[in-house]
């Protein structure tokens, strides 16, 4: 029986220091993050429809129209990969909270603007709150849900991101519309987010790991510098300045050093904010690249519809508001059956294909629309680009955190998320140099038409709603169509980025969703970890029974002796390899149904557990061991004992044959000298081991009638190895020691068998007729010496397989040279050397006619 394996015992673990969490947790903290996610994103469009209004009342330009949203989405861009390098080191609790506080402070003090400038800067510290909870709120999410299990919550969580990303909109327009005027659009999340915040506290548990961390503040730095200055770049270029200008090109060769710089600087950093390696997963570089062109349809697409049906078509910012509500249905109810259906299904590639498509079909159809076109068509239109937008906003995100370790969660998610808002962010800017050159021109060709004097500069680009309204009916007429015609040139823009969207998810390889939440995957790669033991204690348990290379244990090995009655319930078993040894110091988790950790305990020497439960019910059970691949069973316990035996798969896979085909067992000896695998061959002398660590092993192979051999072989991860085995055959050697002329058998002679190397193999004295014998001899050849008479050497040859025949005869007594012997055994000291070579097969030594 194994020794007892110790277990540190603490004090009762809570849900909160476990990380595992029932669904009734998952449900309430869930329902404060979609709150705070709510707000967060609502601030980002609530203004569309009420700019118009806001830049008149504050004597703002076209210019500024697009800065009051830019410099939102320029601070939430810039700092979404910081706070996703964060969520990885720190408290996510904390810095979930912190960006709500963030998101509360801009939003209000944004209210309370007297200028363009100042609207401005809030919406800049707006954007810094959003930054966080738009990365946050998926990686919490992340953290708390599998990727198996996402699926059933991607519609609410896409739904209310759809619903505050394009009701935005109509919330800012009928704000406007009513008498408490544009200044409430700021105000009216506020108490929405305080409430978030609340809830937070209240519901969201998730265990800290405390370690000891160093920032990368440079890297920080050089990332928000670049993406800041290569935005501000594409902001103002065509407006404030030429494409081809000095200052456009200055600006451009800033951020480029400045990003070169900080990927120098990520290369090196022991935290990098974002790691460099992450892009060598296809699936994070494919869906980072599709995830621009999502971010320039949410954004984008929000805030330039406002102005279409405002400008172009006339319509109020309520009325432009409820004209958008074909994409929000679209896309919600795109988000919930596509995440239903993914649940149900675990696949999820095929949804991210058809979403992209109908996002270009969605683009391209609105690149047709003028200030004519029928709103029935562009409210088809616009469902099309929502079903779109719903089956690949989430699912994105969910290819990625499918595929990265739970370390990098954070980092990897808000990576994706990084981009998506970077393409919001450059598709605002872009498009909106895009439309405001086109209104310039359209606007200028109708007023040469109709005969009227274009100002020096062009006309049009800065119109404002009140500007518009003054104009003489056919001036309007004119400035209206041409806002109404741009707007399809942008969105064909969006259409071609959309292409590229598509041909990046068509090379994404789809995995299979993992069925562990980024907790529970924490756990099991982390579980030897002192921050959440468990109050428990692991018990000896006896050795399992492998089979036959099979890999399964013993149906009738008893039980743990720790629990001798199997009476309460209990959890006990053997952890082994595939390849058919006990795992030792195995690490073992026990979560109850009630979301709190029971026990945590390393297996035994032999790869035995045990846990006594205080109560029945379902529990999830983590096992991890090294370069193993970890566990996770579900585990029904009632009353009594059960048990459950875990194979930790994955590593290497050594198969291989046996000659001759005799019973053998093959054993994998790592470099500690623990048993990491042992197989038996079948009848045809197969055998297989798999579940092996990659490193040098040493494989002995034992088979019966067979002296044993031993060789070292290296494993390679992920490359499976061949090593067929030949046994040596044993050979025996038997023979008489006879007085020579008489034929007598010398009684008491001793036999000494040598090796070539000169080690005495073995020794042995004749028997009454002068027999000997030795057996179990390696093939090769060697020094018999008899002593006894006067020696006699001759050489011999051993035949593979059959039986020599050899006579040593001594010279009788009297002759010259010898002494007469009082007796053969004693008084004699004379030897007889004789080499024999042995092959395979028994030998047999039988005395023949002497020389």
């Amino acid at each position: 029986m194994s020794s007892p394996t110790a277990v540190t015992a603490t004090a009762p673990v809570t849900a909160q220091d476990s990380g595992t969490m029932t669904q009734r947790q998952v449900v309430q903290a869930l329902s404060g993050m979609l709150l705070a996610m709510f707000t967060a994103f609502l601030s980002a469009t609530i203004v569309s429809n009420a700019l118009p209004v806001i830049i008149t009342d504050l004597h703002g330009s076209q210019s500024q129209y697009t800065w009051v949203v830019t410099a939102t989405l320029l601070a939430s861009t810039a700092s979404t990969p910081i706070w996703g390098k964060l969520s990885d080191l720190f408290s996510k609790k904390l810095l979930v909270q912190l960006g709500i506080v963030l998101y509360i402070g801009g939003s209000v003090l944004a209210g309370f603007s007297q200028s363009v400038e100042t609207l401005i800067a809030w919406r800049a510290v707006q954007g810094l709150g959003l930054g966080a909870l738009q990365s946050l709120i998926i990686i919490v999410i992340a953290a708390m849900i599998s990727p198996r299990e996402r699926g059933r919550y991607t519609g609410p969580i896409a739904a209310v991101m759809s619903l505050a990303t394009v009701a935005g909109p109509l919330i800012g327009g009928l704000i406007v519309d009513s008498p408490l005027g544009w200044r409430w659009c700021f105000w009216v999340g506020a108490p929405v987010a305080v409430v978030a915040l609340i809830v937070v506290q209240r519901t969201l548990n998730l265990p800290v790991v405390k370690r000891r961390v160093k920032i990368d503040y440079l890297g920080a730095a050089l990332i928000a510098g670049g993406v800041c200055d290569l935005l501000i770049w594409v902001t103002l270029a065509g407006d404030e300045f030429a494409w081809t200008s000095g200052t456009s090109w200055l600006l451009l060769g800033i951020g480029v050093v400045l990003l070169a710089l900080a990927v120098f600087v990520e290369s090196r950093a022991a935290e990098p904010i974002v790691p460099l390696y992450l892009f060598k997963n296809r699936t994070t570089t494919l869906a980072t690249v599709a995830s621009i062109a999502v971010g320039v349809a949410m954004f984008g697409g929000a805030v330039f519809l406002g102005q279409y049906f405002q400008i172009a078509r006339g319509y109020s910012p309520t009325a432009s508001g409820l004209l958008t509500l074909p994409m929000i249905l679209a896309s919600t109810l795109s988000a919930t059956f596509s995440g239903i259906l993914i649940t149900r299904l675990g696949r999820w590639k095929a949804f991210l294909v058809v979403g992209s498509i109908l996002m270009v079909v969605g683009f391209g159809l609105l690149g047709t629309i003028d200030h004519t076109t029928d709103m029935v068509l562009i409210g088809g239109y616009l469902a099309v680009l929502g079903l779109g937008m719903g089956m690949t906003m989430q699912n994105l995100v969910l290819a990625v955190q499918n595929t990265v370790q739970p370390s990098d969660l954070g980092a990897a998610s808000s990576t994706v998320t990084f981009f998506r808002s970077l393409g919001g962010t450059v598709g605002v800017s872009v498009l909106g140099a895009v439309l405001a050159s086109q209104v310039a021109d359209r606007t200028a060709d109708g007023l040469a038409a109709a005969g009227v004097a274009v100002p020096e500069g062009g006309a049009g680009a800065d119109v404002s709603l009140a500007s518009l309204n003054d104009l003489p009916p056919a001036l309007g007429d004119i400035v209206r169509g041409a806002y109404g015609d741009g707007t399809a040139t942008i969105f064909l823009v969006a259409g071609a980025l959309a292409i590229i969207s598509v041909l990046a998810i068509a090379f994404i390889k789809e995995v299979p969703l993992r069925t562990l939440s980024g907790i529970q995957q924490q756990q099991a790669e982390s579980a030897g970890g002192a921050e959440t033991t468990a109050e428990t204690a692991a018990e000896p348990v006896r050795e399992p029974v492998w089979h036959q290379g099979r890999h399964a244990l013993h149906e009738s090995a008893p039980r743990a002796a720790a629990d001798p009655d199997g009476i309460g319930p209990a959890v006990y078993g053997f952890v082994g390899t595939a390849g058919g040894a006990g795992i030792g110091s195995a690490v073992v988790t026990l979560t109850g149904p009630d979301g709190v950790q029971v026990g945590r305990a390393s297996t035994a020497a032999d790869g035995g557990f045990e846990f006594h439960l205080p109560t029945g019910g379902t529990y999830l059970l983590v096992v991890a061991s090294g370069a193993l691949r970890p566990s996770a069973t579900m585990v029904a316990v009632a009353d009594a004992p059960v048990r459950h035996d875990v194979v930790l798969g994955g590593g290497v896979e050594v198969t291989g044959t046996v000659r001759p085909a005799v019973p053998t067992t093959l054993t994998a000896i790592d470099a500690r000298g623990d048993v990491v695998g042992v197989a038996r061959t079948d009848a045809g002398g197969r055998y297989r081991m798999d579940g092996l660590a990659a490193g040098t092993v040493t494989l002995t192979a034992a088979g019966e009638g067979h002296p044993p051999v031993a060789a070292t072989v290296t494993l390679i991860d992920g490359t499976p190895l061949v090593h067929d085995v030949t046994l040596p055959d044993r050979a025996t050697l038997r023979g008489t020691v006879t007085a020579d002329g008489t034929g007598r058998g010398v009684p008491e002679a001793v036999a000494t068998l040598v090796d070539p190397d000169g080690h005495v193999v073995g020794s042995t004295t004749t028997d009454a007729d002068g027999r000997f014998g030795f057996a179990d001899l390696p093939a090769g050849r060697y020094t018999l010496t008899a002593v006894g008479y006067a020696p006699d050497v001759q050489v011999v040859r051993v035949e593979p397989g059959g039986t020599t025949d050899v006579r040593v005869a001594l010279g009788p007594a009297g002759e010259p040279g010898y002494d007469t012997p009082r007796r053969a055994d004693r008084d004699t000291e004379l030897e007889t050397e004789l080499d024999a070579e042995l092959e395979t097969g028994p030998v047999r030594v039988q005395p023949v006619a002497g020389d």
